[in-house]
């Protein structure tokens, strides 16, 4: 099996192409790339830590925001929104994102909005958001409870990845990304599972497979998001383990982090399929065997029956009163179903939930 190679590339984008990069030195990086009117919005906890690769901030407008749900609404947008028209920024001027996909989604929602769209750019700092998100397009803030109910698409006009910013990531961090990236692995080819299989548990520890993984994610990403970047048709697949976990991380209050409640949809939405006999129970265990290594430490307890339809209820893919769920018909095979959630489609649930 060939290793992935790492380059820089383009993303074709009907809104506008953007440039991937990976980058070895953040400091200077940073330094010889921001320009005057440049706003910048941080993770603060991106600001404690780096501080001393980030003291070109303070030639610059900057605000430093706090990497939770909260932050994502239109009641955590307004004070940002105030401090750029408060503090002269203009349409010419741009957005420079530093952070996770919480800086990310905060950054791309206003920049899509600001003025009728600004120019913005993305140093993504967490697994998640080098590893999937910070290509895509998509902009996403959360209505109350619910996650990513409102946004559009927007991408950023450039995206430098530095992978020194993982190693002072959290373990649970780690997992959440490792958990988003497996399933664009499984969506793709046996292959490409087998690819993250190989990799995934040196990953944790050696930045070089990690490095293979990203760049294999992003390349299987960029496949689809030129072919249906508005989320119209193929592009759903990558909503495999998302509705499920989705739901997860709402009824949990986000305890459990993204990619780990990601990787614990994988898992439902592979017992409903094996269920409904789209799988056998081999492809299943063999998908369980990785991720339940990333779920290790979290457990799914609290989930109740009722509040896991009633949640799952809320997802964007359904239709009418029918559930639009990604299920798995074999690597490279996942596909969109819509479900009644029936009795038989609950007890399949009841079966899964009492097995965990």
């Amino acid at each position: 099996m060939e290793d992935t190679q790492i380059f820089d590339f383009i993303v074709k984008s009907s809104i506008h192409d953007y440039d991937v990069n990976f980058i070895d030195d953040f400091r200077n990086h940073l330094n010889n790339n921001l320009f005057e009117g440049d706003y910048i919005i941080i993770d603060n906890n991106i600001l404690n830590i780096y501080k001393d690769d980030l003291k070109v901030l303070e030639d610059f407008n900057f605000i430093g925001i706090d990497s939770n749900e909260n932050q994502k609404s239109y009641e955590g947008l307004i004070p940002i929104i105030d401090s750029l028209i408060n503090n002269g920024f203009k349409k010419n001027h741009r957005l420079v994102a530093i952070g996770g996909g919480i800086t990310q989604d905060v950054t791309s929602f206003i920049a899509s909005t600001l003025y009728r769209g600004v120019h913005w750019i993305f140093y993504p700092t967490s697994l998640l958001a080098q590893g999937d998100s910070c290509i895509g397009s998509k902009t996403s803030i959360n209505f109350r409870k619910f996650k990513n109910q409102i946004g559009g698409f927007y991408p950023p006009n450039s995206v430098y990845i530095y992978l020194n910013f993982t190693k002072s990531l959290k373990q649970s961090e780690i997992k959440s990304g490792m958990g988003e990236m497996l399933h664009y692995f499984i969506v793709s080819s046996e292959k490409d599972f087998l690819f993250y299989k190989k990799y995934y548990l040196d990953a944790f520890v050696n930045t070089e497979s990690l490095l293979k993984i990203i760049s294999r994610s992003l390349m299987i990403k960029k496949r689809y998001i030129e072919k249906d970047e508005f989320d119209k048709n193929i592009r759903q697949v990558f909503n495999y383990g998302h509705s499920f976990g989705h739901a997860i991380e709402s009824l949990t209050n986000y305890k459990i982090p993204h990619g780990v409640a990601v990787s614990f949809g994988m898992d439902i939405a592979n017992f409903v399929s094996y269920k409904m006999d789209f799988i056998d129970n081999k492809t299943r265990k063999d998908i369980l065997e990785v991720t339940s290594n990333i779920w290790k430490g979290y457990d799914l307890k609290e989930i109740k029956l009722d509040k896991l339809i009633h949640a799952l209820k809320k997802d964007k893919k359904n239709v009418g009163n029918k559930l639009g769920l990604i299920l798995n018909n074999g690597y490279g095979k996942i596909f969109k179903k819509l479900i009644d959630p029936n009795e038989k489609f609950k007890n399949i649930l009841i079966e899964y939930l009492k097995s965990i």
